[in-house]
């Protein structure tokens, strides 16, 4: 029978769990059975303080109940945890209690115990250990951080050896395990009372700082949200927004990169945007209203959202300078991408009732760290150096480098110099010559690591280089190069193009574009956009062609099925070929006229066709060309090859004009770039066919790395609509860019 006290104890965790849990999840009988079961294994124990020991097993499942609920077995485990390691009952006796599931988890939280005595020789075997029992079922793990956060709590009771020792070991391990695992709310706090007790002076200077400019903060801030709360009213959002400083060992790690006093502290604070709503665009919607209020600093924007961290934590993080020149960092996010990144796998755990905790990419991970131990004495590592590696195995898919002042750059793992070089700014990687690794020169394509300082040694002169894109792993920096090279290929285009005209002119060569194009496919281009391009990077190319258009003998035998026909007679041909399309009645006819000198005659009965150059679509500009044997070929204005073709045969030009006319398809091509994980198409196609009725005729993709290129061919209705297709995909997750194609 219990006592008033303990009973109260017991509804009061019941209480929580019902609270925090879904409660036709909560199994009142099992907690109740391990909460009678752990108090009397416990009842002759007393804690370091005084107090009865089963005030610690309590305080645990407490712990999980209201801050890391996931479910009534998690709390009744954390209830037993201790049992087996600190009194007379077995693994055996739970088992038979309450069965498989609760006793796999009790050994596993009993096998890391034990780094108490003999520390430096018990650490590494301990912490395979913990592996093998995260492996086994990571509520083990969860457990364990309740654990070391109510002893961390508590510590002020065990002796000065003690207390910094499971500080460091905190600071080393638990932290950046809580981290890995998405746990925000838990990693700071461990982190803050391990550094209570590690460097008590600073803890206490920086508290008493935060405490001395609370006031001050609170005004400067509440002017701060001010806009920005009437802005959000305004447009409709449901939202909380809340201002806190970051903690307090967080600050202490920013002031020292920084070396800066508190005088910068308001770089230090967060302004945090929580939206009600399922939609996460709205996010970006937000994002856009307080850039408007205030100028954003566009190298600390960070979009968490569509590129989350590998724990699951989604946001939008944005720097911004307040009306005072004051740096303020602001947080925007869903209430559910709030609560995983709170709350890590335990809100997981909440929102997707198909958890797996055996999660594919977390049995990798710790693979990876289990064959670091046990590659340990082959390897010939000391006991530091293996922690080292096992904290940066902790962080092995985010890696974390250092510019040569201290600034902090966090980069996916397999990141190179070059992506280090783009990630400061665009016009730093576009200039990389080289690069320093701890002070070392590297190759462009050698992988950093966490750790690592990096500088930059850039030229005026360099310019990206092609086999950059195939390391590259970060999107800015593919995005970047591959932007340059489209840029310089339209450059070289427009001046080998002029470099050919110079060239046909000084030795007085008349040819079209037909016979040019059949030149040129002798020398193997595949078109003359290729052509160009290459006369443009190499002038020197353009003596090749003038040379075999100079060989009568090479010539006449293009010019055997391409004769340039005199102007008179291309004039009555182009009468002919007109009369016969009339003639023919070949109604194809779509909405477009003919116009002539202003006059406009419908197309209506003429053959035609769309330039597959350029795939026009009604709203765009167009105009025709008339072929000799495909009737009139319809290009928009801007195509380059209709601007070649009037500069060489303006009397084949006509005027083509849309008419009001509604109905029909045409196609129109999306090129789309994105980051090549499981379900994005599918996800971009469902998206489609839900919000635009219109056809997908073909969809062709290839992986580049962790990207992806394709391209969508659809049937579409007029600009209007394929631009509104094209800003739906933009905004979707996991999609980089999505602009018209026209191949």
């Amino acid at each position: 029978m219990l006592s008033n006290f303990y009973k109260k104890k017991l509804d009061e965790l019941i209480n929580y769990a019902k609270i925090n849990l879904s409660a036709k999840r909560v199994n009142e009988k099992l907690i109740t059975n391990a909460f009678k079961f752990a108090l009397e294994a416990h009842k002759n124990d007393k804690r370091e303080s005084g107090e009865p020991y089963f005030t610690h097993p309590y305080e645990v499942a407490l712990i999980l109940a209201k801050e890391f609920p996931i479910d009534d077995t998690t709390i009744a485990t954390a209830l037993l945890h201790d049992v087996v390691e600190d009194t007379k009952f077995t693994i055996k006796d739970i088992k038979a209690e309450f069965g498989d599931t609760v006793a796999e988890i009790v050994d596993g939280a009993t096998q890391i115990e034990g780094l108490t005595e003999n520390y430096e020789l018990r650490q590494i075997e301990s912490y395979k250990k913990m592996l093998l029992s995260m492996t086994s079922d990571l509520r083990v793990m969860l457990i364990k951080f309740a654990d070391r956060l109510h002893n961390l709590r508590t510590l002020e009771f065990l002796s000065s050896a003690r207390q910094l020792r499971m500080a460091q070991e905190t600071l080393d391990i638990y932290a950046p395990l809580a981290h890995r695992f998405g746990l925000s709310i838990l990693k700071s706090e461990l982190e803050d009372l391990s550094f209570k007790y590690l460097n008590r002076q600073e803890y206490n200077r920086i508290a008493a700082h935060l405490k001395d400019k609370k006031r001050e903060r609170e005004r400067f801030l509440k002017k701060f949200i001010e806009p920005i709360k009437e802005n959000l009213l305004a447009e409709n959002f449901k939202f909380e927004i809340y201002s806190r400083a970051k903690h307090i060992y967080s600050i202490y790690l920013k002031l020292g990169k920084r070396e800066k006093g508190f005088e910068d502290i308001y770089d230090l604070l967060a302004v945090r945007v929580i939206l009600d709503t399922p939609n996460k665009y709205d996010c970006f919607a937000v994002y856009g209203i307080v850039s408007q209020i205030y100028a954003p600093i566009p190298e600390r924007f960070r979009n968490f959202i569509s590129i989350p961290k590998q724990n699951g934590y989604q946001s939008l993080h944005t720097t911004v300078m307040s009306k005072e020149g004051k740096r303020v960092e602001v947080q925007i996010r869903t209430k559910e991408m709030h609560e995983i990144a709170e709350k890590g796998i335990a809100a997981h755990w909440k929102y997707k009732e198909n958890l797996n905790l055996n999660d594919q990419k977390i049995e990798e991970w710790m693979k990876n760290i289990r064959e670091t131990f046990e590659n340990a004495a082959k390897d010939d590592l000391t006991t530091g150096q293996l922690i080292e590696n096992f904290k940066l195995e902790l962080y092995q898919n985010e890696i974390y480098c250092f510019t040569p002042k201290g600034e902090l750059k966090i980069l996916p793992s397999g990141a190179t110099p070059v992506d280090f070089a783009f990630e400061i700014h665009s016009e730093v990687g576009m200039r990389c010559i080289g690069a320093k690794v701890n002070g070392k020169i590297v190759p462009l394509d050698t992988p950093l690591r966490s750790g690592n300082q990096v500088e930059i040694i850039t030229s005026k002169t360099q310019k990206p280089k092609r086999d950059w894109e195939k390391f590259v792993v970060t999107p800015k920096a593919r995005s970047d190069i591959k932007r340059f090279f489209n840029s310089e290929r339209r450059k070289f285009i427009a001046e080998g193009k002029e470099i050919i005209e110079k060239k046909l002119k000084k030795h007085k060569l008349h040819i079209n574009d037909d016979s040019l194009l059949k030149v040129v496919q002798r020398l193997k281009y595949k078109d003359l956009q290729n052509f160009f391009n290459d006369i443009g990077a190499t002038p020197e190319k353009a003596d090749e062609v003038i040379e075999f258009l100079t060989d009568k003998t090479k010539l006449q035998q293009i010019e055997a099925t391409t004769i340039a026909e005199s102007s008179a007679a291309a004039e009555a041909r182009e009468i002919e070929t007109l009369d016969r399309y009339r003639k023919e009645a070949h109604d194809t006819s779509k909405g477009i006229t003919i116009g002539t000198n202003g006059s406009k005659t419908s197309i209506q009965g003429i053959k035609y066709n769309y330039a597959k150059c350029c795939n026009p679509i009604p709203g765009d500009d167009v105009i025709g060309y008339i072929t000799q044997t495909e009737g009139i070929k319809i290009h928009r204005k801007n195509c380059n090859n209709i601007i070649n073709l009037y500069l060489l045969e303006p009397d084949r030009i006509v005027e083509i004009n849309w008419s009001d006319t509604k109905g029909g398809d045409f196609l129109g091509g999306i090129k789309i770039i994105g980051e090549d994980k499981p379900g994005v198409l599918n996800d971009i196609t469902e998206t489609l066919s839900k919000n635009f009725k219109i056809n997908i005729r073909s969809l062709n993709i290839f992986s580049k790395g962790s990207m992806f290129e394709g391209t969508l061919i659809l049937e579409v209705e007029n600009l209007k609509q394929l631009n509104q297709v094209i800003e739906k995909i933009n905004s979707h997750s996991g999609v980089f860019s999505a602009t018209r194609y026209h191949g």
